[in-house]
């Protein structure tokens, strides 16, 4: 079995399904949901034309180029997910339906639904491929049935457990603002800049709301603070990589000397509850969104267009100044002046010292 599992290239693995699958994941995410979200807001909400325009109609729904995008969510996620997994032709092919399936049949909780169908599915599929000689209508046949059959049987359940923990962590956010604030704005922002995917795991939650702003807090506090205190070492390059890239640019030293890592976690938990508790920054965007920080301006995207379905949606009368001051603050401001100073103090202890930050 061992010899057939590695023929096969079937590796089960923390590695292999918690980052790799996951990260990939993400980037099926960004590439339809997300970028579909862009679309839509500046079609609706800055006028452009191209992007309001409906370009086809399938039964009575008419859709977008943004909404069709979204709307390719679940084969997305699912073929992202089966080349991290090294799936063949024929089984990352068949992964298109799984993934509309899975997505689909998870409701609200589709995307943790597709993460676990998708990598079912592929790891079968990719079992039997090239066993047979008509290879070509048994794996797609095997993929096809068997994550087809595991989305009817599991993702329902499966999206249901997703929601009620987001609902939980939404909920709990809102009864102790404080408190979640600090715990979710240090795990997601932890998340974040370790070699697995903050953005999947909100959207697998549906982290929306004050713990979505929470979550954002966490993810700037990494993505700016490391790219500010780490200025000298890196410069304007490494300003850019980092503050709108990504903060895992830095993961090497953190295995080298984990203590660079405290100043933008300490970072997070002080702007985690000035988000929740005095800003009151929302995430009503879309839950990706809430993973992202300042990757691409992405989280702030998804909290203007969140503002604006709230005054759509009759919940919000304007955007206020307030509103514009919370968002620079938590997502700019603060990280850049907290994570330098705190990351000074560090290096006066002694746990740090020039060049540890180097990329």
């Amino acid at each position: 079995m061992a010899d057939f599992l590695q023929r096969k290239d079937i590796e089960i693995s923390l590695k292999r399904y918690g980052i790799d699958a996951l990260s990939a994941m993400a980037q099926g995410l960004l590439c339809s949901l997300l970028i579909g979200t862009i679309l839509n807001t500046l079609g609706t909400h800055l006028g452009v034309e191209l992007f309001k325009m409906t370009i086809v109609t399938v039964n009575e729904v008419d859709y977008t180029i943004g909404s069709m995008a979204s709307a390719m969510s679940g084969p997305a996620m699912a073929c992202a997910i089966g080349y991290a997994l090294h799936c063949p032709p024929l089984v990352l092919f068949s992964l298109i339906t799984v993934g509309f399936a899975a997505n689909a049949l998870g409701g609200a909780g589709g995307p943790l639904s597709v993460f676990f169908i998708a990598i079912i599915a592929a790891e079968f599929g990719k079992a039997v491929s090239k066993e047979t000689k008509i290879d070509i209508l048994v794996t797609p046949l095997i993929t096809i049935l068997v994550g087809i059959g595991c989305a009817a049987l599991l993702s329902p359940a499966i999206g249901k457990t997703a929601m009620q923990l987001g609902e939980l962590i939404k909920s709990a956010t809102k009864l102790q603002p404080f408190l979640m604030g600090i715990i979710v704005s240090v795990l997601v922002g932890i998340a974040l800049t370790l070699p697995i995917s903050s953005a999947a795991i909100c959207a697998a939650l549906n982290l929306t709301g004050l713990a979505g702003g929470a979550a954002l807090a966490g993810c700037c506090a990494q993505m700016v603070g490391f790219a500010v205190m780490s200025f000298k070492e890196n410069g304007i390059g490494g300003l850019f990589s980092q503050g709108i890239g990504t903060s895992m640019l830095q993961m090497s030293n953190i295995i080298k000397n984990p203590r660079i890592w405290i100043a933008p976690i300490l970072t997070s938990a002080i702007t985690g509850p000035i988000a929740t508790c005095f800003f009151q920054l929302e995430m009503n965007g879309t839950a990706i969104s809430s993973g992202m920080g300042t990757c691409g301006f992405v989280g702030q995207i998804g909290v203007y267009s969140g503002w604006l379905n709230d005054i759509a949606a009759g919940l919000k009368s304007s955007i206020t100044a307030f509103d514009w001051i919370g968002l620079l603050m938590i997502s700019f401001i603060l990280p850049a002046l907290l994570c330098p100073l705190i990351h000074h103090f560090i290096k006066k202890a002694g746990w740090s010292k020039d060049g540890d930050l180097k990329i």
